[in-house]
């Protein structure tokens, strides 16, 4: 197929012009004689064609993305070949890239780069539960559509998990700028190594650049496998603490630290979204489409700011100059401390930075889970933001009860807790312990009561009493719901010493 543009295709598909080229393949504008519309047509370079491998890697993204359907993954309409050529046939997507995108404006508007991320992971799911791994996700392989939505493509080199007749050799593919290290070292890919880049993407949406540079594609792949990324706050300060830690966690070496799978990266994102607009205290563009697709509960956490918009301004710019500051000077702090704003000190009492990940929901009596993905809320500084329990039908718990803990590694010897809840009414106790991990059960020795909270106010002081020692651990420990209520939500906790 020596001169595409004219021909056509399967007796269909008239070529038009060029709009993209690759290392294996080159992407035409085509029209559909049939359907009357212009589709991609991605033809295979004939002189790699030739080669067996490279042909079956062709075929099987064809094969691959043809199983998806999702509106944020560009879909393939047909796949054959003419004249020993292959070729795939896809929507056409009439925009740009998103690497053209933040070449254009150098970083993007923070909740926009969250909203793309929250599309990307959307897609990426799609695709994860059809056992397909991508394998280079970047921005150059995300195309955002008329409408402003981010589409994942090019699953050029996408397997399957079931597949393993191509990965023997233990090559390196993928984009070094955005490779995770397990891919870096040329071992198995997971769906959380998609994760991984989708990590890099983000913050290279919210920063303008990609983490590491290097003389050579192999010195930047050892940089993934090395080292650390840049604080993306200490770059961009304005971020929140809980966007900041899915940009952590989702790049994270350690695989048991890493997201697990894109649900979970997504319901971060969707919450990050939320604190996000709180603190903008506006919306639009795609972040406004995104945003209504969240969940109700978690929409609800900004709905009343956004319906009276003009009523906050002032608090909330006055928020995000205090914000600015906080996290300027919690970029030192090794943990990424989120600052003490709003914290009320006096009485010979100093506040604590908390660690962005340093609240955890404790629910041992129960099935260890208690909305563990709000647990930052109670120390991003952000008071819209709260942690809830489950509801319980009439207040009844059920159980001996429900908690929030706080890990002020490496150890403190508090004096105070400041408790602020928009559920004031309900009773508990405070518990302080020592050792690497949580105690398992609110009845292990390792807890000693250092507290009480009865019938909280909105907010609360309580004293702590720790006989002169310092812990690790601080807990909330929720025993009784005052009349009438279901749920108990704590939007803020400050410790001193």
């Amino acid at each position: 197929m020596s001169s595409p543009v004219g021909t056509i295709l399967g007796g269909r598909y008239e070529i038009d012009e060029v709009i993209g080229r690759g290392g294996m393949s080159t992407v035409y504008r085509a029209h559909d004689l049939t359907l009357e519309r212009w589709v991609a047509v991605k033809i295979m370079h004939r002189e790699v064609a030739r080669e067996s491998e490279q042909l079956e890697r062709f075929r099987r993204e064809a094969k691959s993305i043809a199983k998806l359907s999702s509106p944020y993954v560009v879909g393939v309409i047909d796949a054959d070949e003419q004249d020993q050529t292959p070729y795939i046939v896809l929507e056409y997507v009439e925009g740009q890239t998103l690497k053209q995108r933040i070449r254009d404006f150098e970083r993007l508007d923070i909740p926009e780069a969250v909203a793309f991320a929250i599309e990307i992971a959307r897609g990426l799911q799609a695709a994860h539960e059809r056992q397909i791994v991508h394998r280079d996700v970047k921005p150059q392989n995300v195309l955002l559509d008329e409408d402003g939505a981010a589409r994942v493509t090019d699953f050029g080199i996408a397997r399957q998990l079931n597949d393993e007749s191509l990965t023997a050799d233990g090559r390196v593919l993928g984009t070094t700028d955005y490779v995770s290290p397990e891919q870096a070292l040329g071992h198995d890919v997971t769906p959380q190594s998609d994760l991984y880049s989708l990590g890099v993407v983000l913050f290279e949406m919210l920063t303008g650049d990609v983490p590491f540079h290097g003389e050579n594609q192999v010195a930047v792949a050892m940089c993934h496998v090395r080292d650390d990324l840049p604080d993306v706050q200490a770059i961009r300060p304005e971020i929140s603490t809980v966007l900041a830690t899915v940009v952590d966690t989702a790049t994270a070496k350690d695989l048991d630290t890493r997201y697990h799978d894109a649900s979970e990266m997504i319901a971060d994102l969707e919450q990050a979204l939320a604190i996000e607009t709180s603190r903008s205290g506006q919306i639009s563009g795609e972040a406004t489409a995104v945003f209504e697709t969240l969940p109700r509960e978690t929409r609800r956490r900004v709905d009343v700011k956004m319906s009276h918009p003009w009523r906050w301004l002032a608090v909330i710019a006055a928020g995000a100059i205090i914000a600015v500051a906080a996290f300027a000077i919690a970029a030192q702090n090794a943990q990424r401390g989120t600052g003490t704003d709003n914290a009320r000190a006096g009485d010979g009492l100093t506040a604590v930075s908390l660690a962005g990940t340093s609240a955890h929901a404790y629910d041992p009596t129960g099935d260890n889970a208690e909305h563990d993905n709000q647990a930052a809320f109670i120390v991003d500084r952000t008071p819209s933001t709260t942690w809830s329990t489950e509801d319980y039908l009439n207040g009844n718990l059920a159980k001996p009860g429900v908690g929030i803990a706080i890990d002020a590694s490496p150890s403190l010897k508090a004096r105070a807790i400041d408790i602020v809840t928009p559920t004031p009414g309900w009773s508990g106790r405070i518990y302080a312990a020592n050792g690497n991990e949580l105690p398992a059960g609110i009845d292990d020795p390792a807890w000693n009561q250092v507290g009480t909270v009865t019938n909280a106010s909105q907010r609360t002081r309580a004293r702590l009493d720790t006989g002169g020692k310092s812990y690790r651990w601080y807990l909330i420990w929720i025993k009784r719901f005052a009349a009438g209520q279901s749920h108990v939500e704590i939007s803020e906790v400050f410790l001193y010493r």
